[in-house]
């Protein structure tokens, strides 16, 4: 066989055990809107299956809980491998939300060195971050975090050498090809570049995440701080 037509592994959707009472599936592809849709479907199929307590949709992956170890990992993975393979699909009608951001001054630090690694400026940094409507792929990381799709690609940046101890709740931060904004204070290795205060995540709310897979953001700018 030649060497070019053998997929490589990240081409190839896979799965791997997380503990005794989990399993995680891998999707291949790009992190786009269309396989997100899948994983969604995926989500809602496999929680009807025997022995799953939960189904919980990340970036391309599914987290699969069980309520026991299963007996054979290896045949729960392929029935994954074989659902991903039949193409499913599920579009979500979600809401939409405007979410007003002060871009800059003391909740964006680092508003005036993503401008310096970009070459744009201040403004234009701002413009093309609040310019598209950002589809939420899954809710993850801490408690109402939501990782987005639809970032434009001149502000595509690696994520900070030297991480932050801690950033406050409703920070908005970018890094490699997504955008986000903090539901609660913790540590962070992404640029810092305005924030929100919108509340994102609240116990006592019902539902306590203020979004879901398949909502959509905007982002207004309230405010411009240099």
């Amino acid at each position: 066989m030649n060497m070019h037509s053998v997929p490589a592994i990240a081409d190839l959707p896979r799965f791997s055990l997380l503990g005794m009472r989990a399993i995680i599936f891998e999707a291949p592809g790009a992190f786009d809107l269309d396989n997100q849709r899948r994983i969604w479907a995926m989500a809602d199929i496999v929680s009807t299956w025997p022995n799953v307590r939960e189904a919980v949709p990340g970036m391309t992956n599914l987290s699969v809980l069980l309520l026991k170890a299963p007996t054979d990992p290896s045949d729960l993975g392929a029935q994954l491998i074989a659902l991903w393979n039949s193409g499913v699909s599920k579009k979500v009608d979600g809401r939409n939300l405007d979410i007003p951001i002060i871009y800059g001054g003391e909740g964006g630090p680092h508003l005036g060195e993503v401008s310096e690694m970009t070459g744009l400026s201040v403004d234009e940094v701002v413009a093309i971050h609040s310019a598209p409507i950002y589809p939420v792929y899954a809710v993850g990381s801490h408690a109402g975090y939501c990782y987005l799709g639809g970032l434009d690609q001149r502000l595509f940046l690696p994520r900070r050498s030297v991480p932050l101890l801690s950033i406050p709740g409703g920070s908005l931060s970018i890094a490699g090809h997504q955008t986000g904004v903090s539901a609660s204070a913790g540590p962070s290795g992404w640029h810092t570049i305005g924030s929100a205060q919108t509340v994102f995540f609240d116990p006592n709310r019902l539902p306590a995440s203020l979004l879901s897979p398949g909502d959509t953001i905007r982002f207004h700018p309230e405010k411009v701080l240099v």
